[in-house]
């Protein structure tokens, strides 16, 4: 027998969902939902990860309070950016409800924004001036502003939408009521 027949069933390649160029976690993984000012996410992923980074560089401080709130806050700021973007960017968002997502994002937003931005005066006012901590606080604040930015995106799209008027929505509750079968 000639090697061919012997060994061709098994060493085939199978073009199956495992195999190619986007394989394995990279074949779930889609920047196709980030348009617009939601790339922007990206942004305060990477500003709230490097001032994390930088304040954790920091050796010694004297007046310890702001740079420890600084690090709870950026930490915090990072993953829930990065739960955000897993959210937006994978199969999840397909099995939640779209306007849930977007109303917890919108939220998560505008209280990280605000959060970070007090955490940034506040280690500006306490730090000890080393190079670490000034990177810090540069980062922290432009991640701020970028959480805020995008805050001020999302609320002008969301007046932008068309609300029912009292009429439609009392329509809709009794709609609701109805049983299925009606």
């Amino acid at each position: 027998m000639e090697n061919g027949q012997v060994y061709r069933a098994t060493t085939e390649a199978h073009s199956g969902p495992g195999i190619g160029p986007r394989s394995g976690l990279a074949a779930y993984f889609t920047l196709s939902r980030l348009t617009g000012f939601r790339r922007l996410k990206l942004l305060e992923l990477v500003l709230s990860l490097l001032a994390f980074i930088c304040e954790e560089v920091v050796s010694q401080c004297t007046l310890c309070g702001g740079l420890y709130f600084f690090e709870f806050v950026s930490c915090s700021a990072f993953l829930l950016s990065l739960l955000i973007l897993v959210v937006y960017c994978t199969p999840v968002y397909d099995r939640v409800d779209p306007a849930k997502v977007k109303s917890s994002d919108f939220f998560i937003t505008l209280g990280t924004g605000l959060v970070f931005f007090v955490a940034s005066l506040t280690f500006t006012l306490t730090h000890d001036n080393t190079i670490a901590e000034i990177a810090a606080i540069v980062f922290g604040m432009l991640a701020s502003l970028t959480y805020l930015a995008e805050f001020s995106f999302m609320l002008r799209e969301k007046l932008k939408e068309p609300r029912p008027r009292k009429g439609e929505a009392t329509m809709r509750r009794e709609h609701l009521t109805e049983p299925l079968n009606a």
